[in-house]
């Protein structure tokens, strides 16, 4: 597809039979965020958009496999998977000799190298109070000897953390090695690795000279960087030219049809091979269709509004098919929820009342009419929290979740002595106090819509709601700080591994990923058994406890899990996601034309 407003990149020349030199126009994507980014630098981030961003600008020592399935480990910067202990709790990296960060401004004209020192700051500082990481737990649980013990001296001294103290747990062997060292075991600490969200490498010398606004400058060892940033509006990355030599060599799994047709596509071509990435942020459902529909964007992650138009039924449109539109319909290892503060008294604690509310208000609230209603048929209706695709899913299971029952709920809320004693209507609490729920919403139209559902399911038990609307950033700070009562929204799954969403629930991870702040001494101790565990029945058999625990006591529910149908106009070659790598621009390419230059 040729564009009339050709953009500043990397072209190559052509030269005709005539002798007239023909420039090859740069290949750009662009794409639009439902969701406004928050910044770019790795601890202090957690939305989909800035941390889709960040997975093309920084680099973790171990990646995935594109096309691999199930999910396969590979080196990234590292030089080869780690050297792991007998007991997993001792891991040492290699890293590759020779990658080159992006220049910047730091590095004064000096062409500046990864070393095992960038990766060993690199993860000091998720354990630095002043960043106030809440992916601290990705490391912390895991007992990386020496490091918690830093953080707690500069909480307690009120002073800056140490990061050139060493500690035995995190060592700079050599220019290229590092090792981690644990207190407990960690069989699947590689997977942590494999995250740039986690692992992502920075330049202390980068972070300390943008020390006042880190999260506008970031400088990676990925194949693109950062060249223009308009807050919550418009970001473009550009091919880093000091990227490595890198060449596609994913094999498809058998049978995968569509995967092998990526293969044949990429065999061979190095990487990245778009020259700029323009990523636009438009919040409304509508206007993102619209700008598609009229060529302004190659690719749409499709709204649940528009699945019905787009693709009914789950397949695309004739419309869109004749007009070469391609759609890749994956069902992803997510989960939507909402969450229940256990810090806050309306809705908290682990009292027969307190847990029947929640319960009650899990029976009320009608999770697949969302989907048919609200997601356009785009999720289906979770059991659990424990996504597919995650070890510890369970397939099999069917909660009281997912078969909503106003009659169950509002029998649940007499029985313990929730009633309308006032004649207004409403439920007061057993107490005879008010009884109203506060849920926190996004200022769009889907978000609208959930809260129309919402508000009559509430209703017909009795229960009055209310709504605080503000945008995704200011909610994440207000749930970290333990402001909102209730909020739902979704988490995506950052490895094959089921642990991540038990330790939603987790006791010392509250003020972090565990936003329902829900502590239970019986699930801490299971969860905790569960993680120094290799896989096998013993372990599936503790996991599967705890899911029965997460649903008893309710500190979140759990409603579905999204497909995500991805439309890609005809230009647009390889477009295909790997359910736990955020870095699939790196395998795009785009079809573009020739202009001759001047």
């Amino acid at each position: 597809m040729l564009r009339r407003d050709w953009l500043r990149g990397t072209a190559g020349l052509l030269v005709a039979a005539d002798g007239s030199a023909w420039a090859a126009a740069p290949k750009v994507l662009r794409v639009a965020f439902s969701l406004a980014e928050t910044g770019f630098d790795p601890p202090r981030v957690s939305d989909q958009s800035s941390l889709r961003i960040n997975a093309h600008i920084f680099e973790s020592p171990l990646t995935y496999d594109h096309l691999a399935r199930p999910a396969v480990l590979r080196p990234q910067t590292a030089a080869a998977l780690p050297e792991v202990s007998a007991d997993f709790r001792h891991f040492v990296f290699t890293l590759r000799p020779g990658i080159l960060f992006a220049d910047d401004p730091v590095f004064g004209g000096r062409r500046r190298e990864l070393t095992a020192a960038d990766q060993v700051y690199s993860i000091k500082r998720y354990y630095d109070p002043a960043l106030r990481s809440e992916h601290l737990y990705q490391f912390e649980n895991v007992g990386i000897l020496g490091l918690s013990e830093l953080r707690r001296r500069a909480l307690k001294d009120r002073t800056a953390f140490p990061y050139d103290t060493e500690v035995a747990g995190l060592r700079v062997l050599d220019r290229y090695r590092f090792e981690v060292r644990l207190a407990e075991p960690a069989p699947r600490l590689a997977y942590v690795f494999a995250s740039p969200g986690y692992a992502g490498a920075v330049a202390r010398e980068v972070v300390e000279a943008y020390a006042a606004d880190p999260m506008a400058h970031p400088v990676g060892t990925g194949p693109f960087r950062l060249t223009q940033w308009r807050r919550g509006s418009f970001i473009v990355l550009e091919r880093n030219p000091l990227f490595r030599e890198q060449v596609y060599d994913s094999a498809a799994p058998a049978g995968d049809a569509a995967a092998e047709a990526v293969a044949q596509r990429l065999r061979g071509q190095r990487l990245p091979m778009l020259d700029r990435i323009e990523c636009s942020v438009i919040e409304e459902a509508q206007p993102r269709w619209l700008a598609f529909l009229g060529g302004e964007h190659d690719v749409l992650t499709l709204p649940a509004q528009i699945a019905p138009l787009a693709m009914p039924g789950g397949r695309l449109a004739p419309f869109l098919a004749r007009r070469g539109v391609i759609a890749h319909r994956t069902l992803t290892a997510a989960v939507s929820h909402t969450f229940f503060n256990f810090d806050n008294p309306m809705v908290g604690g682990l009292t027969p009342p307190q847990v029947a509310l929640r319960r009650a208000v899990a029976l009320g609230f009608d999770s697949a009419q969302e989907v048919r209603l609200v997601l356009g048929g785009q999720a289906e209706p979770a059991q659990a929290m424990i996504p597919p695709g995650c070890y510890g899913h369970q397939p099999e299971l069917r909660s009281e979740w997912s078969q909503a029952s106003l009659p169950r709920a509002n029998a649940l809320l007499d029985l313990y002595g929730f009633a309308d004693r006032n004649g207004d209507g409403w439920r007061e609490r057993p107490d005879g106090r008010p009884l109203l729920l506060r849920l926190a919403m996004l200022p769009d139209q889907r978000a609208r819509q959930s809260s129309e559902l919402w508000k009559k399911r509430m209703g017909a038990i009795g229960v009055r709601l209310e709504f605080e609307v503000a945008p995704f950033g200011e909610l994440i700070k207000r749930s970290l700080a333990g402001q909102l009562m209730m909020w739902g929204f979704s988490w995506s799954a950052g490895n094959p591994d089921g642990d991540f969403f038990l330790g939603l629930a987790y006791g010392p991870n509250a003020d972090q990923s565990n936003d329902a702040r829900f502590r239970l001494a019986a699930f801490d101790r299971i969860y905790e058994r569960q993680r120094v565990m290799a896989n096998g029945q013993e372990r599936l058999s503790l996991m599967h406890h705890a899911t029965r625990l997460m649903l008893a006591y309710v500190p979140y529910i759990a409603q579905g899990h999204p497909y995500v149908s991805d439309l890609s106009n005809a230009n647009v070659n390889a477009h295909f996601r790997h359910p736990f790598a955020e870095d699939w621009w790196r395998y795009v390419s785009v079809e573009v034309g020739l202009t001759k230059p001047g």
